[in-house]
């Protein structure tokens, strides 16, 4: 059996135990950094098929670091 992976855990979490628009997500766009709602997020990635999950930086809930890349 797999262990989920930690954006996996806190995703998971977000979207079906706690209130999903507390959080956000940052991600690489080429040169830029984007920041949007985890919900708007999950809309423009195709549920990570344009977005994958190796270009995600940051995560936050309420302001609060929840994942943060290596590096970033």
């Amino acid at each position: 059996m797999t262990q989920k992976g930690r954006l996996e855990e806190i995703f998971s979490k977000a979207l079906y135990a706690d209130d999903a628009s507390l959080y956000s997500v940052s991600y690489r766009d080429f040169e830029n950094i984007v920041e949007v709602p985890l919900q708007e997020f999950l809309k423009l990635s195709e549920n990570f098929a344009l977005i994958p999950q190796n270009r995600i930086l940051l995560v936050k809930k309420n302001g609060q670091v929840l994942y943060q890349k290596y590096g970033y």
